[in-house]
């Protein structure tokens, strides 16, 4: 097995970007040197190179402390989970139960089962639910498009009904449904009873359950994720707005859940994106909708105050050329299957030490896709990531000349 270590050079991109932050941490300080440090000049020079040291490249301090039951905060890209408390205790999810409710209704959109351009008959179980409302009415004929805009903006409980007896053709069979999708996504510590997300002592959830479903959401349904960021919508002459206040307070906000009752509280899924970082914050259990807003607004500010999060390699792009002996090419390309992105504290991005193993001699017939190798990243000396190398391109046996005098080489290396 050989090892090779790698050499990541900074994108131009990420360069800007550290440009911007040092440039914005440089005149913070200035100010600070100014206000603060009116010693003799030496002196304050010295007080003020040491204080931007810290705050480029310095400790980060513990994640804020929420009077809230349970949370998450998560990079999308990179799956780093930056902070939690209590991620895995059972919660009642409330009309984050919504999220999941969504996921099918795309997944079959995506699958050709319905249309958005269906007409759904809206029977008088879903007219006649409770709690929020997007105000169908029995009998009439309703898009699928528009009850999706109902569920997402409006969290409409008759909304999720009409869509879940269309896709399923009735509520229970619908929540087997979403039962299903829940545990192909990964979601281990929910069980799910109902489309609408009221109140039943078999419908829970946990934080990290909603921060898995958040990020499927995302991920594998991107041309529909926009509906999310969308603050009011227009139903039957009546306007709503959408409840999650932080569209209105971060224009870098463009989503997800809000999610309330007497049991479970104040609850919210958010997400934004600020310079190519996404993050996803869950808050289960506030005390109010005022204090959902602005806890999940500070598990946001902290994560992109004292996080950044780059893509080391590009899925499908080579990372290392090799020697493919007998092959009827003299080289093969090894990668990855996917992006590879990583979480790390603000200004440590030299701290990463990527290295690879593989076999050090690689015999064709060497096929696309088989792993032959390991490529590990350590962060200040510790392991952090670990991904297969495979094969990037097909490399066929070469003729008999090449295979012999290969064979050959191969001796006297």
């Amino acid at each position: 097995m050989a090892v090779y270590n790698l050499c990541m050079d900074l994108p131009a991109a990420e360069m800007s970007k550290r440009r911007t932050d040092v440039s914005d941490l440089m005149q913070n300080e200035l100010a600070r040197m100014y206000s603060a440090c009116r010693l003799p000049g030496f002196v304050g020079l010295c007080f003020w190179l040491v204080t931007a040291s810290v705050a480029l490249a310095g400790p980060v301090p513990a994640p804020p402390q929420l009077a809230a039951n349970s949370w998450v905060l998560q990079d999308h890209q990179s799956g780093k989970l930056i902070a939690e408390h209590n991620a895995d205790e059972r919660a009642e999810p409330a009309s984050l139960t919504k999220m999941l409710t969504m996921y099918v209704v795309m997944a079959e959109l995506a699958a050709g089962k319905i249309t958005l351009d269906d007409q759904v008959l809206v029977s008088e179980k879903a007219w006649k639910m409770p709690g929020s409302r997007m105000f169908i009415e029995v009998d009439t004929q309703v898009s699928v498009i528009e009850l999706i805009k109902g569920v997402i903006i409006q969290s409409g409980n008759d909304a999720s009904v009409a869509l879940a007896e269309h896709v399923a053709g009735d509520e229970t069979a619908f929540s087997d449904l979403m039962n299903q999708y829940a545990q192909r996504i990964g979601l281990q510590g929910s069980h799910f009873v109902n489309a609408s997300g009221l109140p039943d002592p078999e419908h829970y959830t946990t934080a990290r359950d909603m921060a898995i479903l958040a990020n499927a959401l995302i991920r594998d349904f991107p041309d529909h994720y926009s509906l999310h960021a969308q603050k009011e919508f227009v139903y039957n002459g009546i306007t709503q707005y959408n409840r999650n206040k932080l569209l209105w307070q971060d224009v870098t906000v463009d989503g997800l859940k809000t999610g309330h009752t007497q049991a479970a509280g104040y609850c919210l899924v958010a997400s934004a994106q600020r310079e190519g970082m996404r993050l996803v914050s869950v808050l289960m259990g506030a005390k109010s909708e005022r204090e959902r807003t602005r806890q999940s607004r500070a598990l946001l500010a902290y994560g992109f105050r004292f996080y950044e999060t780059h893509r080391l390699y590009q899925a499908g792009k080579s990372i290392r050329d090799m020697r493919a002996w007998k092959g009827v090419s003299e080289t093969v390309s090894l990668g990855l299957n996917e992006d590879l992105f990583v979480t790390i504290p603000r200004g440590q991005y030299k701290q990463l030490q990527p290295r690879m193993e593989v076999a050090k001699n690689l015999q064709a017939p060497l096929i696309r896709g088989d792993v032959h190798g390991k490529l590990k990243v350590s962060f200040d000396g510790a392991m952090v990531l670990e991904r297969d190398l495979v094969i990037l391109e097909t490399v066929e046996k070469g003729g008999l000349w090449r295979q012999a005098t290969d064979s050959l080489r191969m001796m006297l290396e």
